[in-house]
Parts: C-alpha cells; sequence; structure tokens
C-alpha cells in the first residue's frame, strides 16, 4: 500500500492544543524525563490524525503507529537492497507452492504493553490477535483506507464476512471464523487465499505501522477510542497526545528483549560502521520520543538550528541552499558535527483529479481532453526550480523509484510542459472562450470554473501560484478551496472535491502498490481519484497473481502506459529528500520503506552542545 502524503503530504496548519482524554492515564500530561534520559526532539510538519492502525492512511500517525505495534516481519535496518526478517514470527513464513496458503509461526513470551484493559495480568500475544487485527480492516464501521488491500489478497471469507455486515447492516461478526484467517494454535497463524500471490509478504505481513496485532479487549474496553488509546507489543508506549500539537512517546517497560541486529552489504561502509557500534545492543536504545508539529518551514528549520530538534525530516526546499550549498553539507553545519541523509524518494508528488466529478471527471473523449491539457499546461520544471530549489526530478508514471518497474529511461507525456499543445486540445474538443472575458467555457457553453483543495501555508501558496499561472495562460480559471490537511483529506475521501495536490510515498519495493491507486475496488481508499476501467482492472488483479518477472513487468509498463493516456493523477515530481541531524544522534539512516526506526537510533547526551 502507498502510503499517502503531501505525505499523504501537503503541509497542514497547526491545529487545537487541547488534550484529548486517552483513558485513565493518558489524559495526563506527560511527566518530564528524569535526568540523563535519552530523548529524541523532532517535528512533524503535517498533523497526525490519530493511531488505529485500520483507520490510518497518513505517513505522520503510521509513524507513531509503527513503534506501537508489531507486524511478523520488519525491514532489515541496513539492508540495501532491502532485506524482510522476522518481527514477531519466529521464521520466514511457510508458503505452499501455489502461494495460496501461508503458515507462519509466532515466537512465544511476546506481551503487550501493560494495560488496564488486561485486569492487571500480562497479556501474551497470540495467533488469534492478529486473525483479529486483519478483520479489523474489514469492518465497514472503520471504512479503512487499507482495505482494499486485503480486498486484493483474496483471503478466503473476510469479503463474505464484510458483505455480510453490509446487507444486514450489523455489527460486524468478530467470531465468525473463516477459512482465510486461522488460529491453528495458540502461536501459529495461517492464511489462505483465493489465488496465489506471491507478494503476501510484502503486502500484509510487514509493516508495523498499519499491519501490527491489536488486542481485542483493548479496542472493546475504550469504545470509539481506538484512535486515541493505542496499546501494542512495539517499544514504545504513547504517554501524552495533544492533538495536532505535541505527542509524547516512552519506552515501553514491558518490552522484550530484543537486540540490534542488520546485514548491511559487504560495500557498505557506513552500514558497517552502525553494525559495529550497536551489534547487540538492546532495543530501544532511547528513552523517550518528543514530538511538536510545525507547520511552517522555517520555525521547523529554526528549532533545529537552534538546537532545541535532534532531527529535521526533510530540509525545508526554502532553506536547501543554507543546508547543502551545491549539494554539500554547508561548512558552518559541517562543524558543528550536524550530519545529512539525502536520497532520492521512493514517493510522487500529483494532482488528483476525481474522475466522478462532471467538469474534470469522465472517461469521454473531451473529458481526457480536459485533465490532458490542464497536465501538458503544467510547468513542472519552474515547479522545481522556484517552489523545491531543485530538490525533485520530474515523474513520468505512478511508479516510484527504488520499486519494481521503476526505471530512470522510461519516458511518457506524464511530464510534458506544452501550452501550444493545451490549448490546440481545449479548442479540438470545444473548451472556447465565447464571450470574449479572456476564460474558456465547457463545450456546451457554460461556464468552466476549476476547483483545487489546497492548505494554509506557505509551500502550497507557492505551488498554487505557479498552478494559477499555468492554467492562465491557455485560458482556464482556477480557485481554491483552503483547509486543514486532515479535512481535505476526509472531503477527498468522500468524492467531495474536484483536484486536490497531494503525495504518495512507497511502503514495500513493490510498484503494484502505487498501481492501486487506479483500481476500481479500492476506491474511497488508496483510490483517491476514483478511477474505474474494467480493463485496467483486468491488468492489475492479473499482476497480483504473477511472481516478479518478465510477465509482470510487461504489465507494469501497461499501467503506466494506461496512466498517462487517461490521467486521473497528473504526476508531478519524484523528491530529493535530505534530512539532517544533530551530532549526538547517532545511528540515524533514512528508511526506504518503513516508519519505525527510533529504537535503532541513539542520543549521546556528552556530544549534546548547548542551545
Amino acid at each position: 500500500m502507498k502510503i499517502l502524503r503531501r505525505h499523504l503530504c501537503t503541509l497542514a496548519a497547526l491545529g487545537t492544543l487541547a488534550a484529548l482524554s486517552l483513558g485513565p492515564i493518558r489524559a495526563l500530561a506527560a511527566d518530564a524525563p528524569p535526568p540523563g534520559a535519552k530523548v529524541l526532539r523532532y517535528a512533524f510538519q503535517v498533523a497526525e490524525t490519530g493511531f488505529d492502525p485500520a483507520q490510518l492512511s497518513d505517513i505522520y500517525s503510521r509513524t507513531v503507529t509503527a513503534h506501537i505495534f508489531e507486524a511478523l516481519y520488519q525491514y532489515d535496518p541496513l539492508a540495501r537492497p532491502v532485506r524482510l526478517k522476522p518481527l514477531t514470527a519466529a521464521a520466514m513464513p511457510e508458503v505452499s507452492e501455489d502461494f495460496r496458503t501461508w503458515t507462519i509461526r509466532l515466537q512465544p513470551g511476546i506481551f503487550f504493553a501493560d494495560d488496564p484493559a488486561f485486569g492487571g495480568k500480562k497479556r501474551e500475544l497470540v495467533a488469534e490477535d492478529y486473525v483479529y487485527s486483519f478483520k479489523r480492516f474489514a469492518d465497514p464501521a472503520f471504512k479503512s483506507p487499507a482495505w482494499a488491500t486485503l480486498e486484493d489478497a483474496g483471503i478466503l471469507g473476510l469479503k463474505a464476512l464484510r458483505e455480510q455486515a453490509l446487507k444486514s447492516k450489523q455489527a460486524f461478526d468478530y467470531d465468525s471464523p473463516i477459512e482465510g484467517l486461522r488460529a491453528l494454535d495458540r502461536h501459529t497463524l495461517q492464511i489462505r487465499v483465493q489465488q496465489g500471490r506471491p507478494h503476501l509478504l510484502q503486502a500484509l505481513l510487514t509493516g508495523s505501522d498499519l499491519y501490527g496485532a491489536v488486542a481485542r479487549e483493548v479496542i472493546e474496553a475504550y469504545p470509539g477510542k481506538s484512535m486515541e488509546h493505542p496499546v501494542g507489543t512495539g517499544p514504545f508506549v504513547l504517554k501524552e497526545w495533544r492533538r495536532s500539537s505535541r505527542m509524547v512517546l516512552e519506552r515501553n517497560p514491558a518490552y522484550r528483549e530484543r537486540v540490534y541486529d542488520a546485514e548491511p552489504a559487504a560495500d557498505d561502509a557506513e552500514g558497517q560502521a552502525m553494525l559495529a557500534r550497536f551489534k547487540g545492543r538492546r532495543l530501544p536504545m532511547l528513552d523517550r520520543v518528543e514530538i511538536s508539529v510545525i507547520e511552517e518551514a522555517q520555525p521547523r528549520w529554526l528549532s533545529f538550528l537552534n538546537g532545541e530538534k535532534d532531527y529535521l525530516e526533510r530540509v525545508p526546499a526554502e532553506f536547501i541552499s543554507q543546508a547543502l550549498p551545491n549539494g554539500q553539507l554547508a561548512p558552518g553545519l559541517a562543524r558543528r558535527g550536524i550530519q545529512a541523509n539525502r536520497i532520492v524518494g521512493p514517493e510522487s508528488t500529483m494532482t488528483v483529479f476525481n474522475m466522478e466529478d462532471p467538469v474534470v471527471g469522465g472517461y469521454t473523449a473531451e473529458k481526457v481532453a480536459l485533465r490532458r491539457a490542464i497536465g501538458l499546461a503544467i510547468d513542472v520544471d519552474r515547479e522545481i526550480r522556484l517552489v523545491r530549489r531543485g530538490q525533485a526530478i520530474p515523474a513520468q508514471s505512478p511508479v516510484v523509484p527504488h520499486t519494481t518497474g521503476y526505471s530512470p529511461q522510461f519516458k511518457s507525456s506524464m511530464s510534458d510542459f506544452d501550452p501550444a499543445r493545451a490549448k490546440a486540445l481545449l479548442e479540438l474538443y470545444g473548451y472556447v472562450d465565447r464571450d470574449g472575458d479572456g476564460w474558456r467555457e465547457l463545450p456546451d457553453g457554460s461556464p468552466l470554473t476549476l476547483t483545487r483543495h489546497t492548505q494554509p501555508e506557505s509551500a502550497s501558496r507557492q505551488l498554487d501560484e505557479i498552478l494559477q499561472k499555468n492554467l492562465r495562460a491557455v485560458g482556464l480559471r482556477i480557485e481554491f478551496k483552503t483547509a486543514k490537511w486532515p479535512e481535505n483529506l476526509k472531503s477527498v475521501r468522500g468524492g467531495k472535491f474536484q483536484m486536490w495536490g497531494v503525495a504518495s510515498s512507497a511502503d514495500k519495493p513493490d510498484a503494484q502498490a502505487a498501481l492501486q491507486r487506479l483500481y476500481g475496488p479500492a476506491m474511497g481508499g488508496q483510490n483517491l481519484s476514483r478511477f474505474k476501467l474494467p480493463a485496467f482492472d483486468r491488468l492489475y488483479e492479473r499482476m497480483q497473481t504473477l511472481p516478479d518477472g518478465p510477465e509482470r513487468l510487461a504489465l507494469i509498463e501497461e499501467a503506466k502506459r494506461i496512466a498517462a493516456v487517461y490521467l486521473p493523477y497528473r504526476n508531478h515530481v519524484h523528491r530529493l529528500i535530505t534530512d539532517v541531524n544533530q551530532p549526538w544522534l547517532i545511528g540515524y539512516r533514512r528508511p526506504l520503506f518503513w516508519q519505525d526506526w527510533w529504537q535503532y537510533v541513539d542520543v549521546a547526551p556528552t556530544l549534546k552542545a548547548q542551545p
């Protein structure tokens, strides 16, 4: 599944500071850390939405849940290319030759964090917890954005159980056994799927942010509060939450004995040095993580420079020339021991068109022509130069770097900037200025005004200004509807929008997750555009059954072409990501497809400079 940003990742405005009631403990503010505690302090650039894995899609909430819950498998923190290994599982899965039966044995002796819901007893993680957790994605009450991924997997009986709840309008029946999700014994989980799913390990069994185990007792003890009361088996527990303002997590005192281990490539000097330093250290190495929400770039940048934050995720584009002039760490920062980590992100920014909108949606020639004309009018190179300060490369398709099927040599019309061709398309299909006011009308002569959802912060405003100028140059009028990011996400998921600017980041190395955004059954979840084309759906479903190889790659190439022709999304760029950290934060390496990393870093108080 792709993770949506503006990551889904447009920036959100700073919200209310009122603390939510989080139960008998979490209603109180977290105590100050004791002297000598190892504390990681940094800021999210977008507000979180909550901490129930079954209800999440945004990267910031998922960063928190990834450290509270645990999936069966995990990515090696240092291996490049990526490598999967057990987390709560005792070994890699036993898989039938036809990829239809997956059997996973859990490690015994793993326990959930203490919570009143357990009645004062230690609560062991068992196979039935994963059965329950996967079923929650199918519960219509949660409207889970990840349901399409579970539906794609074809788990026997799960879709029927969901449809039963929908038809009867009764509560989802968690106690009803299904063939595809079974606890064979206390520590053995079996998953059976309708058709072979060679990529099930990546799709469902890895990723603690979404597919970590939750305990049924906790969900039932706090009805309607699953977003604010997360309890898992992971290395951290939530101690304080002030919505859209502050999150504090502390080391889980009940966390099992787990030590740092990784397998960096032999020629990976940085990875080998990290392994030598940390191998055998008990995890997590931090005592506490304090996260604030700072929406605007300048205060976020200054808080890092002043030593108030230990880490700055994604140096804002407007400060990149100060941080890395000519691509090199600034001498002043280098003298302070500050370190930079830079990659081309496995992500894409895009304009989403609502395919059900009467103006920009639809599959007829004139509707496709309008979307393609809008795409041709967008000057991505100008966006890269002026707003992103050179920190991006043009996107040619929905498929992102570091994933299957991505090729730097692939070229499509997706990245073309050609106002003359845009005007010609509009003229050809009847989008002309009939009344002489300088703006084009619809082919039937009625007014044509485009509307785009956006956010009230500087980066979005700059992007909106460029887009407005681009469209004005071809005679198209656009208005902007401004709201906070979570509000926009809610509107878009409900289909109540015309256009939106957003981004998506891969959470696995398989390109099919990006292409799910065009898959009809994923509508209302990952398929924000509400695109529905039977030919694409058949291609996508065929892709699911194939292992990696030439046949599957050919299907990915065809999917790219369909995306460029119908243009339900106009992909803009793949961003260059530069993170910086203070010298006392040790062991950080940007994860590619996973969100959990706090447990792998350390803070050395003796290196900490005075602000």
